[in-house]
């Protein structure tokens, strides 16, 4: 079979095979594998299924991503994610749609101490969506504020993508993290205003809560010392070089430990907790990394993505044209693939593309997150999406798949709207990183 047909037929199948609500992880991988071992050999798929998911598990620089999450969970049973989201909706739930604008912006907070999306979505979820529920918001809106808000923990530092995508370049780790500051936050107001204009035009969605008086705003704020000071501890210290981001993950912990004991905040069982959703959530989603590598590996064989970029490549067109074209792909990949495999499996091709065409590398780190974000909560991979129902199975049954999904729609605008600017101007990425390097 032509290689190209496999590939296509491949795809073709994993999306039905994902409208049966298989676990995506075992669509991927068991796609990957067949269509890998039909186009070499079953012995080659064997040991390609063995090797990647040994090597998913026993990375180096993917155990960051079970530090974060630890450091998140345990941020979030000593009360940090709650007492950032009480800051937030001292500000933002007087008005309608509030306690989703609150929980997308804590979810930009709590992101500076976690750095994995798929945990801050999961993180986020026990937070935002039983109090959402509790005020009448739509389902929709509900579980994709959270969906949506958990995919700013790819772009805001520490961000496990940017470290993966600063190893495959050799560009500074912690230039990438200072350059997703201000994009964060730009796409944390277009969430907001997104939220709002939602909110305007269909007030069931998110009814008004409470107001607070200014006093009770400001006293709100001390909330945000504890996330202030691991923030300060994690991104200074790697700015330092006092450690790499490994090791800076590994002190995350410590700090928030730390400051969970010192203050008495984590109980016994609460630290029992965060290691089991730990061990859980990092499974969950090492296992969807495994199956997205393989899948990937599955692609590399039909060669479609180098095919792809060779064509783009040679388009006799302007650069700001192939960009445009580089990043739809990126897009389209990210509706099928995990970021992480996507990204490990086209920066090879089109990284050196990029930068002959004079385009900053860290101006274009930033760019694939942004659009990769796109990918964790679009259909049929949106691994974000499948994060949130499945922890809504627990917290709010009644939520279904279909309604997150439709959530999604306007998130997924002002994503586009927040490239364009970002690609239009990029000195919005830049800025940071030119004061400091």
């Amino acid at each position: 079979m032509d290689p190209t047909m496999a590939g296509i037929i491949g795809i073709v199948i994993m999306v039905f095979l994902f409208m049966t609500r298989m676990p995506v992880a075992f669509v991927m991988m068991l796609v990957g594998f067949v269509g890998f071992s039909l186009l070499t050999s079953w012995k080659g798929g064997l040991n390609l299924m063995s090797r990647n998911i040994y090597d998913a598990f026993a990375s180096y620089e993917l155990s960051t991503i079970p530090l974060f999450i630890l450091m998140g969970q345990i941020a979030f049973n000593s009360g940090i994610s709650k007492r950032l989201y009480n800051t937030a909706y001292h500000f933002l739930g007087n008005v309608r749609g509030g306690l989703a604008m609150a929980t997308v912006s804590a979810c930009t907070a709590f992101g500076a101490v976690c750095g994995s999306s798929p945990a801050t979505a999961a993180t986020m979820s026990t937070v935002g969506i039983p109090e959402m529920k509790r005020y009448g918001y739509a389902n929709s809106l509900a579980a994709a504020s959270v969906a949506s808000g958990g995919g700013l923990g790819m772009i805001m530092p520490p961000s496990v993508v940017l470290i993966i995508y600063g190893v495959l370049t050799e560009q500074s780790i912690g230039a990438l993290f200072v350059s997703g500051i201000l994009p964060a936050v730009l796409l944390t107001v277009l969430f907001v205003v997104g939220i709002y204009l939602q909110c305007k035009v269909n007030p069931a969605l998110g009814p008004k809560g409470e107001s607070f008086t200014w006093p009770e705003k400001l006293k709100s704020l001390a909330n945000l010392i504890d996330t202030l000071i691991i923030f300060g501890l994690v991104i200074g210290g790697l700015f330092k070089g006092w450690f790499t981001p490994t090791e800076a993950a590994s002190i995350g912990v410590l700090g928030v430990l730390a400051l969970a004991i010192i203050k008495r905040q984590l109980s016994w069982q609460a630290f029992v907790n965060s290691l089991y959703e730990t061990l859980r959530t990092s499974c969950m989603v090492l296992v969807l990394i495994a199956g997205a590598v393989v899948f990937g590996k599955f692609l590399a064989v039909t060669r479609i993505p180098f095919d792809i970029a060779q064509w783009v490549s040679a388009f006799d067109m302007p650069p700001f044209a192939i960009m445009a074209a580089i990043i739809a792909i990126y897009f389209i990949g990210g509706c099928f693939m995990d970021s992480l495999a996507l990204i490990m499996l086209t920066i090879p091709v089109f990284f050196p593309v990029v930068t002959n065409m004079g385009y900053d590398p860290i101006w274009f780190g930033i760019i694939i997150v942004l659009v990769t974000e796109m990918g964790v909560i679009t259909p049929p991979v949106g691994i974000n999406v499948y994060v949130v129902y499945g922890m809504c199975q627990k917290i709010a049954p009644d939520v279904t798949l279909e309604e997150v999904f439709k959530g999604i729609v306007p998130f997924m605008l002002s994503i586009i709207v927040g490239i364009a600017l970002l690609f239009w101007f990029p000195q919005i990425i830049l800025f940071l990183p030119g004061l400091m390097y």
